[in-house]
């Protein structure tokens, strides 16, 4: 059956994207091109405190400073939905949050109007389908999570949908042909291999094949239609080392690892770019980004962030340039 809300009724399943208006013209001969900007958002440490927003261009191939981030937090789930940016939950050094809040590049500005999740969690997975935000597992401050919420911008309401078979925490989650994938992650013991997806449709998640390594805190994406894994770090020791799964042959196959270890790292895709951005190599948290190419399968360094963002997270966002 599909998705329901508290009153056990039908929900639509998909919503119309918002268009982001062009720049009206300074008068001067100008061409406008969209672009894909990179925005690194939030984290927190005793040592780094991020507290703000930056964003990357590929136009200026620079990173820049913007607005502050209302409230200090680490363990947000970060997303695009419509072109605006929204941080769900997260933890603000005493106690997990269920607050959400959502950020508008156009304007620079925070807003504080979105309705908060059913409870407080931190080290969350999120992402859009079908036009709706979804937060996935977590931690409440007690326990390691399985239960999932559906965000519904037009009526700014969390609804329930079914559970994770699994509880996870420090999970990647991605959205890929329809469905919704639950990737690795933590059950509060030890570091996890498995994978879920989620079927809309039938809302119920259905086990799929496992990673070659138990990875929690690590990177995903999806890029040229597959699902990418990399880093974050088991029981032991983080992680350099990449896989990725195909969903046409149902397997996980391993890639070249990174150039440097990464656990809490964010893994995104910009402008035919699939990046690894920041994370923690067991030493010390890292403001650096790797770029894969798909044709050498190789990495290659591609610049530093101005600030270190440790359990932050990145989103990107489609937006006019004039040139």
């Amino acid at each position: 059956m599909g998705v329901q809300d508290d009153k056990g009724e039908q929900l639509a399943r998909e919503r119309t994207p918002h268009k982001v208006e062009s720049a009206p013209s300074s008068g001067y001969p100008t061409t406008c091109r969209s672009v894909e900007v990179i925005f690194a958002v939030g984290g927190w440490s005793p040592k780094h405190a991020a507290c703000h927003v930056e964003c990357y261009s590929p136009l200026t191939h620079e990173w820049k400073v913007m607005a502050p981030i209302p409230r200090q937090k680490c363990g947000a789930g970060v997303a695009t939905l419509e072109h605006l940016i929204y941080t769900v939950g997260g933890h603000d050094g005493t106690s997990c949050l269920s607050s959400v809040e959502r950020y508008s590049p156009k304007t620079n500005e925070w807003r504080h109007d979105v309705a908060p999740l059913s409870g407080g969690r931190s080290d969350v997975g999120v992402a859009v389908l079908g036009g709706y935000l979804y937060c996935v597992g977590g931690h409440d401050g007690v326990t390691c999570l399985s239960t999932v919420e559906r965000y519904d911008a037009e009526e700014n309401r969390w609804f329930r949908v079914a559970p994770m078979n699994s509880r996870r925490m420090k999970l990647g989650v991605v959205a890929l042909n329809g469905c919704l994938y639950a990737v690795g992650g933590s059950d509060g013991r030890s570091a996890l291999n498995s994978v879920e997806r989620y079927s809309v449709e039938e809302n119920t998640w259905f086990t799929c094949p496992p990673m070659g390594n138990c990875r929690e805190s690590l990177g995903c994406a999806v890029f040229e239609g597959k699902i990418y894994a990399v880093g974050g770090r088991d029981d032991i020791i983080e992680h350099c080392s990449a896989e990725r799964f195909d969903p046409s042959s149902n397997q996980w196959s391993p890639l070249t690892p990174m150039k440097s270890k990464r656990n809490k790292v964010c893994l995104t895709v910009a402008n035919g770019h699939l990046m690894a951005i920041g994370g923690f190599d067991g030493m010390v948290n890292l403001q650096t980004v790797e770029a894969f190419d798909s044709e050498s399968r190789a990495w290659r360094s591609f610049g530093n962030m101005k600030n270190r963002h440790p359990g932050g997270g990145v989103a990107v966002v489609e937006m006019n340039a004039f040139v």
